[in-house]
């Protein structure tokens, strides 16, 4: 069995095993378990552009965040907005800010591509901080959550915490077949060319740039998805959501996971998630409480992390098997 089908039935396990959680598992899991499911989408669509297409974006935040603020703004106070058109109009006004900003910044390269994604994504950012658009740095609540009726049918009921947990983990087996079907195209191989030597490409006649673009506005939809899905769960948006620490922490997890994988992402931001909440439930020890300074813990590991595992936890995994492999050899 080669890596990629391997990965497959992994993938195909771990959903199997997560949809099952809500029978087995108590309310606090199961949100853990859908916030786990939320970054994993927002890690994939980063690592399109970061692990696929060489990219390095450090504010894909503000994609994720514009989604969630579409929601609030489209939700009438103390009414609920409709899923149907609510859901489709938040992904394409992240999808179509991708495409503006994306007009811009894929004509920059290196170091300027990341100092260009960055100011933009801060100027967002400032914009729903500093202004009372969405009620400033103290964002604004979603007091009822989308209604999801097909005239008077509800197939499923965004108030309950169950149906929102099986709504995050069907959106994110679509976003994982979705991208794997674009990657294995001739699309996604020449996203892959354009990593790899992107002056080959042009020279092979490829418009490089239209094929950066449109990567950069797909993945500025996914993470709309994503962020949706968190305004849903929460219940919650404040310009935080848009900040370079959300851009810098999702970019971490696709590094941690392992780049150019669908897979690495995904694990990358369950390990990050679950050593989040270990840190912080560290006890105090005398009079230092570790828990109360989880983020230098999280800063050591990161450290780690960099230095130790280059190829990131999945190719930590293979250079394993590989080993194995030769030892029965």
């Amino acid at each position: 069995m080669n890596t990629s089908r391997a990965n497959l039935v992994v993938i195909g396990v771990v959903v199997l095993a997560l949809a099952a959680a809500p029978f087995v598992a108590e309310k606090f899991y199961v949100q853990f378990f859908a916030k786990i499911l939320i970054m994993g989408i927002l890690a994939m669509s980063l690592d399109l552009l970061l692990g696929f297409t060489g990219l390095v974006s450090f504010g894909h935040a503000a994609f994720y965040g514009a989604a969630a603020y579409t929601l609030a703004l489209l939700t009438p106070p103390y009414q609920a907005a409709n899923f149907w058109t609510s859901f489709p109009i938040a992904i394409a006004v992240s999808a179509l800010l991708a495409l503006a900003i994306g007009f811009f910044v894929v004509r920059t390269s290196g170091i300027y591509f990341i100092m260009v994604t960055l100011a933009f994504a801060q100027m967002l950012y400032f914009l729903f901080h500093d202004t009372k658009i969405a009620g400033g740095n103290d964002g604004i609540y979603i007091d009822v959550r989308p209604v999801a009726k097909i005239g008077e049918w509800q197939p499923f009921n965004l108030d309950n915490f169950t149906h929102v947990f099986y709504l995050v983990l069907a959106l994110f087996v679509v976003v994982y077949v979705l991208l794997r079907v674009l990657l294995a195209s001739p699309f996604g191989r020449v996203l892959v060319g354009i990593k790899a030597n992107e002056a080959r490409m042009r020279s092979l006649g490829f418009s490089t740039f239209r094929y950066k673009l449109v990567a950069f506005t797909i993945a500025g939809g996914i993470a709309g998805i994503a962020g949706y899905l968190s305004s849903i769960q929460f219940g919650v948006v404040n310009p935080e959501m848009m900040g370079w620490h959300l851009s810098a922490a999702v970019m971490m997890m696709v590094i941690l996971g392992g780049m150019g994988t669908l897979s690495g992402p995904i694990l990358g931001a369950a390990v990050w998630m679950l050593l989040e909440l270990g840190f912080q439930g560290l006890p105090k020890v005398g009079e230092v409480d570790l828990g109360k300074h989880w983020q230098l813990w999280m800063g050591s590991f990161i450290v780690f992390a960099s230095l130790f595992l280059p190829q990131g936890l999945l190719g930590l995994g293979a250079a394993a098997l590989r080993r194995m492999r030769g030892c029965n050899g």
